[in-house]
């Protein structure tokens, strides 16, 4: 058994994850282009008046903030593709999802104004809301308590592809300022191509079924079979009685209402913090890769422990502490300025750049863990799904209040946000300790009634995760 699951983590969830970072490449790399002179050169057909500007003004941010909103209410309004999962070939759901947004992603290259941008954003949107379902296809092949550790192995995949995407932005920057393509463009098209090679190979790579998996020999098909759901039709108006979905998914609004905005908006608030468009592209990326680590390292821990609550109440408080640092820092500091003059502001600076850390760590950490969680404890087959479905589509209208947290008025400070940021992850911490509370009383119900029952059936004693 131990080799099947090693078997599907070499081939299949790495490959899910290159496909999740591809994916969060394609929607967050939007941030680096802002920077990289796309507002500039699209200003000059939306809004000639403002492209004489030397800096973002607030009609600028406004254009921006549009194409950042079209595609969450894509995103938003396609969650419903999540359900397709078990019911449409998983190979070519794949391969025809991660295809779309790949040819859509590579043709924000050629967009002349934010008009054209902002109806691709939207294309781009139900292209990746189609991949929304993989935490509930992996189910079909792990347990519940290896499901965090490979969920983090493939989310993990979103703060290393924004330390890509800043690392390649900032390269194209230093190296393509005086070439024939515009940087920003340049940028678009070589990370959003890529997702369309990668389709062709989810064809082969992704399997319908664990008993489907081309690299299993026939006796580890059938030991793999055992991890396939039964479906249960019933289970679907069940789930939507169950206050546990909608529980995780205000978790996952409150998380996404910061998860989203911290990629799409970290490069403009470090220019505003002094820094230059390439440096800004360069600083962007340690704190994401501290993301990256910290995701692993907090998933396998909860796979350990086999609990998911009082993790992800102390990642969102670490989280609050970081953008609770980033909101009150004006008057640490004094009440000043930008805090661009001086040692004591550079030192200010400093430290907010390193607030930046532990803010981007612990939501990015919650993400993953509430997603688990989900899945963990949304019964099975299209119950799974419902339940999934559901988290996403609430959870999922977080962004439309992250990606208007940032406005230009608020520069260079951006307290406001940063407070709104810090006040949902601590909302989070509550909502996940009072989630455990009810989860506790569910499993202490559970026990008391298999004691009664006395069936001694022990394949039916599987309590909730998150509730011990």
């Amino acid at each position: 058994e131990r080799a099947v699951v090693r078997k599907f983590d070499r081939r299949l969830v790495l490959f899910v994850a290159l496909l999740y970072l591809l994916s969060f490449l394609d929607r967050s790399n939007i941030g680096n282009a802002f920077v990289a002179g796309m507002n500039e050169d699209l200003l000059q057909s939306t809004d000639p008046m403002q492209a004489s500007s030397s800096a973002p003004s607030a009609s600028s941010f406004s254009y921006y903030e549009q194409a950042l909103t079209a595609f969450y209410v894509a995103y938003i309004g396609f969650e419903w593709l999540s359900l397709l999962w078990g019911r449409v070939p998983a190979h070519a759901y794949v391969s025809a999802v991660v295809l779309s947004w790949g040819l859509v992603a590579s043709l924000q290259a050629v967009v002349s104004s934010y008009t054209w941008l902002t109806g691709l954003r939207f294309l781009l949107g139900i292209g990746e809301a189609g991949f929304t379902g993989i935490p509930i296809y992996l189910s079909f092949f792990f347990r519940r308590e290896e499901l965090a550790l490979r969920t983090a192995v493939f989310i993990s995949a979103a703060p290393l592809a924004t330390t890509f995407a800043s690392s390649l932005a900032w390269l194209i920057l230093k190296l393509g300022e005086n070439g024939p393509i515009a940087p920003w463009r340049l940028l678009f098209l070589l990370e959003g191509f890529p997702a369309v090679v990668v389709a062709t190979l989810a064809w082969r790579i992704i399997p319908d079924s664990p008993e489907q998996a081309s690299y299993l020999t026939r006796r580890e098909k059938l030991i793999a079979r055992q991890h396939a759901m039964t479906r249960c039709c019933q289970a679907l108006f069940t789930t939507l009685l169950d206050p546990v979905p909608w529980a995780t998914a205000a978790i996952l609004f409150l998380t996404n209402v910061a998860y989203a905005s911290l990629p799409v908006f970290l490069p403009s608030i470090l220019t505003q913090m002094g820094h230059t468009p390439l440096a800004a592209q360069a600083l962007a990326a340690p704190p994401h890769l501290v993301s990256f680590l910290a995701v692993l390292a907090a998933a396998a821990i909860s796979d350990a422990l086999r609990s998911r609550a009082y993790l992800i109440a102390v990642a969102a408080l670490i989280s609050a502490l970081g953008y609770g640092f980033l909101a009150a820092a004006r008057w640490l500091g004094g009440g000043g300025g930008a805090g661009a003059a001086g040692d004591g502001g550079d030192m200010l600076n400093m430290a907010r750049y390193l607030a930046i850390y532990p803010a981007g760590a612990g939501l990015f950490c919650v993400v993953v863990l509430t997603i688990a969680w989900n899945v963990n404890n949304g019964g099975k087959g299209h119950g799974k799904g419902a339940g999934f479905a559901l988290m996403q589509a609430v959870g999922q209208c977080g962004p439309l209040v992250g990606t208007r947290l940032y406005p230009a008025a608020d520069a260079p400070w951006f307290e406001r946000g940063m407070g709104i940021c810090a006040g949902c992850m601590v909302g989070v911490a509550v909502s996940a300790v009072g989630l455990r509370w009810y989860l506790a009383r569910a499993n202490r119900r559970l026990d008391k009634r298999e004691e009664e029952e006395e069936d001694g059936d022990e394949g039916e004693a599987e309590g909730l995760v998150g509730g011990n």
